[in-house]
């Protein structure tokens, strides 16, 4: 008579580590952006804004790897300058749809980002999604519908969803050049370049979108500075917090952007539609479902450490 060895279950921890709940400050602190952007944008144009931000946030990781900065290869430059392009278009873009929608339907349709990057690798790169990412992007369009047309399911996109949405795939994009030149370069000195080159563009943008220098003003100061530095503490936080913190565990956390930015902007007095409520959820569901990874029987249990789509957003 032989005795069956029963292997071990693998147990799911609920419990946080403290790394986890670094990232999930950050989270907080990324929901609680799109307010104050939003508010920013009655006393400057989005341009400016941008450019100011992203000066600040140069200006202050510059400061930190100084020493590293005299090694810049052209490799480095050229993925740095990009990098910015990008994020030029993805948070030019995304400010300028703050200007006529509110911090809560800015936070969902920007998580599309999501869901987008394996379509944009379709699309670009020929690389077929695979099954969870093409469940997460069927659920992201549903949810884009019904968080964009409220009244009645119809499909009615005004300027500044549909210009957010843009911003989406272009932060989408932002992260596929991230991700092909990761280990190739020192990410410090891309990182300012990146950063500079954002604000060097947004500024320039100034000219043919006819945008007004705006008067002076402490909201428009403190804000670009306070999300200059925000985004170089965020940026430190989330390189040592991830090395300890697995990429789904991560995206958990992540997705909870836009809910913060939900309870943020209701606490403002921002109030969503039930439907376009249920549009959000989905979206949010369609970024956990997007990274998600089938685990088969024979596949080794543990699970690999890495970088997350959301820790490349440099430019938060």
């Amino acid at each position: 008579m032989t005795h069956a060895t029963s292997s071990p279950r693998p147990s799911v921890s609920f419990r946080l580590s403290k790394a986890e709940w670094v990232l999930v400050f950050i989270t907080m602190l990324w929901g609680g952006t799109f307010l104050i952007v939003h508010n920013v944008m009655s006393v400057s144009g989005p341009m400016f804004f941008v450019g100011l931000r992203f000066a600040a946030a140069a200006l202050f990781v510059g400061l930190v790897s100084a020493r590293a900065l005299s090694g810049l290869t052209f490799t480095e430059l050229k993925a740095g300058v990009l990098i910015g392009v990008s994020i030029m278009l993805g948070y030019g873009l995304q400010t300028m749809g703050l200007q006529t929608i509110s911090s809560s339907q800015s936070a969902f349709i920007t998580a599309l980002y999501v869901p987008f990057v394996p379509l944009l690798q379709w699309l670009v790169l020929g690389r077929r999604p695979g099954l969870m990412p093409s469940i997460g992007i069927c659920l992201a369009f549903v949810g884009l519908m019904l968080l964009a047309g409220p009244e009645g399911g119809a499909l009615n996109f005004s300027e500044g969803e549909i210009v957010t949405l843009v911003s989406a795939v272009a932060i989408a994009g932002e992260i596929i050049l991230i991700s092909r030149y990761a280990g190739k370069v020192d990410v410090r000195r891309v990182t300012v370049v990146q950063l500079a080159t954002a604000s060097a563009l947004s500024f320039l943008m100034i000219v043919p979108t006819q945008e007004r220098i705006p008067d002076f003003s402490w909201l428009l100061l403190a804000s670009a500075l306070g999300l200059g530095a925000m985004s170089a503490v965020i940026q430190v936080a989330m390189n040592w917090a991830q090395k300890s913190v697995s990429p789904t565990r991560a995206t958990l956390i992540y997705a909870g952007e836009p809910v913060w930015a939900g309870i943020v902007g209701r606490i403002a007095g921002d109030r969503l539609p039930g439907v376009a409520l249920i549009g959000g959820l989905l979206i949010v569901i369609a970024v956990v479902v997007s990274e998600l990874k089938i685990r088969r029987d024979r596949d080794p249990l543990p699970e690999p450490r890495g970088l997350t789509p959301s820790e490349s957003e440099t430019g938060r």
